[in-house]
């Protein structure tokens, strides 16, 4: 089988590059290049890759929002972040937001292609170094909760976000629908989702959640 790509970075130069490395194998092909994430985004919904490589910082919708968004629309479609950056934020907001590798651009060129054949066949795959970074992170306790938490509500949407803040702020399903102009079986419904999503059993683990990613106020 050709594992199909889609390469999205707003450098030509970049794009050109990963585009030659990943030609060195016959069963790796290119189907679309995007310049930005929203036409990742869009390029992924009419040409269905296997992969989608997304650099994260791109103009329009970075490459986090990209990834959040094909992953709803085209979760066929495997996520893998290519960047120079290695900041714990992220490849904590990455991997939450549904990535399946996370590869340095300064990384071993052999790399790319290993990740590219491990995410399309199913499995995660992070480079060495990054794996190496989220083992420090783990092991020295230097992911705080409020991390945690930020990674986890990241990886809703804006309006589940704005429902989850209305839950930790102690507001019934009435009283959300009420602030925010819905019908409160929507609610009802956006916060079953949440709930899913984040994990969790009941309201208070979630507004609990809310509080520690910066969601709620402290007064409120």
């Amino acid at each position: 089988m050709v594992i199909r790509v889609l390469l999205a970075d707003d450098e030509a130069m970049i794009r050109a590059g990963v585009k030659a490395i990943l030609a060195a194998d016959d069963e790796i092909e290119v189907v679309a290049e995007a310049g930005d994430g929203r036409e990742a985004a869009d390029l992924t919904l009419a040409h269905r890759p296997h992969v989608a490589l997304l650099d994260i910082r791109m103009p329009r919708l970075d490459g986090l929002a990209a990834a959040t968004e094909i992953r709803r629309a085209a979760p066929e479609t495997a996520v893998v972040m290519l960047t120079t950056f290695g900041e714990d934020e992220y490849i904590a907001r990455a991997l939450g937001d549904g990535a399946s590798g996370f590869l340095l651009k300064s990384g071993d060129p052999r790399e790319l292609i290993t990740g590219v054949r491990a995410v399309a066949g199913g499995a995660a795959f992070l480079s060495p170094r990054v794996a190496q970074r989220v083992i420090s992170e783990l092991r020295d306790g230097r992911m705080s909760r409020g991390a945690a938490a930020r990674t986890r509500t990241d990886a809703l949407t804006e309006r589940e976000r704005d429902v989850l803040a209305l839950v930790g702020a102690g507001l019934s399903n009435a009283e959300i629908a009420k602030r925010l102009f819905l019908v409160e079986g929507t609610v009802k419904s956006y916060v079953s989702a949440i709930l899913t999503r984040l994990g969790v059993r009941n309201r208070v683990q979630a507004a609990i959640i809310a509080y520690e990613a910066g969601l709620v106020a402290a007064d409120e």
